[in-house]
């Protein structure tokens, strides 16, 4: 059976000056139909915590270069910056995201308008709703909080595991089933929550821990908080902790305007696709 674990682990972490904006990044490792093992990183955190996923990494026995597939829930900064430390590997992604992802809206601070010319940087496959990416592992469409939005589902000795990306970003949006950050469709993003809801025994949130739900619908952790924070003291003057139960729904200004939008900038994004080079790197 394929297996998955936890390379970098995903923290529901805001501050009032920013987000840390740490996801969870998972490998998946099981065999092609040919009985080859097989490497795949799902999403691959923003370059704040790039020394962090190489020791992870190291910690499996890996290094970048043993990875063959990166798969991106989407493309948000928080999830794709790390791509190019994976030359070797083929990026899967919705082809929604990718070319949304050359030209977004202009109130989408989370897909700079340099995300397209990064994605670029590897050969991409696009994938979609129940393509398999090796046996007993396969694409679950959950769009919403982006057009593209993708989670992957895995068939583990522990039951059907779904890694969700931000489709479904904390565990308590499993309890709620409205998505708390919306760049595309709140109601297709609640849409999405119940479908993978009802997908899978555990889910691996975007941004929190691996969960189960109980038969009376409560969330029930499968690993232990674990987090250090340094610069700072519990004393320091100034710190303070405001309630992280849940967060309030926001979604983008424009977003009633998006799927016009998308359409006319589709052929756009097309062309720049088109004439974007790939960077080369020395394997």
């Amino acid at each position: 059976m394929p297996t998955i674990d936890i390379l970098l682990p995903g923290f529901a972490i805001d501050t009032d000056q920013g987000y840390p904006a740490f996801c969870g990044v998972f490998l998946v490792r099981g065999a092609d139909a040919t009985g080859r093992p097989r490497t795949v990183l799902v999403d691959a955190a923003h370059v704040g915590r790039r020394p962090h996923l190489w020791a992870a990494l190291a910690a499996h026995g890996l290094t970048a270069a043993d990875i063959d597939t990166v798969v991106l829930t989407h493309a948000h900064w928080d999830h794709v910056q790390n791509i190019d430390l994976f030359p070797r590997a083929e990026l899967l992604l919705h082809g929604d995201e990718r070319r949304y992802a050359h030209a977004p809206h202009s109130n989408d601070w989370a897909t700079p308008a340099w995300t397209g010319l990064l994605l670029e940087q590897l050969p991409i496959r696009e994938v979609a709703d129940g393509e398999e990416i090796l046996p007993g592992v396969r694409v679950i469409a959950l769009p919403g909080h982006s057009p593209g939005s993708i989670g992957v589902l895995v068939d583990t000795d522990a039951g059907v595991a779904a890694i969700t990306g931000d489709a479904l970003h904390f565990a308590y949006v499993a309890t709620t089933r409205r998505n708390p950050l919306v760049f595309w469709d709140a109601e297709l993003a609640a849409r999405s929550i119940d479908r993978v809801v009802g997908a899978a025994d555990v889910i691996y949130p975007g941004h929190d821990r691996p969960f189960r739900l109980t038969s009376d619908g409560a969330v029930d952790y499968q690993e232990p908080f674990a987090l250090t924070v340094t610069g700072l003291r519990p004393d320091t003057e100034g710190l303070a902790f405001a309630d992280g139960s849940s967060r309030p729904l926001w979604v983008m200004p424009g977003v009633d305007e998006q799927r016009t939008l998308y359409e006319k900038n589709a052929e756009e994004a097309r062309r720049r696709m088109a004439g974007v080079p790939r960077v080369v790197r020395p394997r």
